[in-house]
């Protein structure tokens, strides 16, 4: 991989980690003011129990996309971006613009998937 396409999915990694913490804080400070838990309806109290509770997964999938987001800007800092872990060959940099945080190139992705459908599937 060139500096160039380095320098590229340095800028676009740091931009989406940027967007996800700016996005991540405004849910939490919005979503700390909509505290409808004091209701005196059951009812109401289970739906905001509920929505509070899908939100928190979200950002918690948001805080592991941040984590795989570092692990990515570490390989581009050591020279490991854009090769497959398992495999060491070259990640398509189209499959690097849709995910840049592949760590896997497709073959061994889809490796890993059969892997994981056969273990669901037991």
């Amino acid at each position: 991989m060139c500096e160039k396409h380095k320098a590229y999915f340095k800028k676009k990694l740091n931009e989406w980690k940027t967007e996800i913490i700016r996005t991540n804080n405004e849910a939490l400070y919005n979503g700390s003011l909509d505290d409808n838990s004091v209701s005196a309806d059951i009812v109401d109290q289970a739906s905001s129990y509920t929505d509070k509770t899908v939100e928190m997964k979200a950002i918690n999938r948001q805080i592991k996309l941040i984590s795989k987001i570092d692990q990515a800007l570490t390989r581009i800092k050591n020279g490991t971006y854009g090769f497959c872990i398992e495999t060491g060959e070259p990640i398509g940099i189209k499959r690097l613009i849709a995910r840049p945080v592949a760590e896997l190139c497709i073959a061994a992705q889809e490796k890993h998937e059969k892997e994981e459908k056969v273990y669901a599937d037991s």
